[in-house]
């Protein structure tokens, strides 16, 4: 092996270990299918969960508008999730069924 080939292996091998650190620790995508039925059995009661859905409850967002703030992203949901409404009773979801649940609000985004 040449030095020039030592050289890019000490300038990957950063950046490798980092990407597959973050890929280890990433929060999992998650699935849209069970994530509807769990928000159609936990969430709608109060919001509107499906597309174009009207909440039943006036102070509890659509998940459709939820999607659409600017800006909305997987961790912004992630966090949203974790903390406490006034509003909102302390429901504890976590894990895939918290993954599942944000991709499925995350698929109500209007493409743009």
């Amino acid at each position: 092996m040449s030095t020039g080939s030592h050289k890019l292996i000490l300038l990957i091998a950063p950046v490798l270990s980092f990407s597959i650190l973050e890929g280890a620790y990433a929060q999992p995508s998650g699935s849209i299918d069970a994530g509807y039925r769990l928000a159609k059995a936990s969430c709608a009661q109060c919001h509107g969960v499906d597309r174009k859905g009207y909440s039943a409850n006036p102070a509890a967002p659509a998940f459709e508008d939820i999607a659409n703030v600017p800006g909305m992203t997987r961790a912004a949901l992630t966090v949203a999730m974790r903390t406490s409404h006034r509003s909102m009773p302390n429901l504890v979801i976590e894990g895939r069924d918290a993954a599942d649940i944000i991709a499925y609000i995350l698929s109500l985004k209007e493409k743009q």
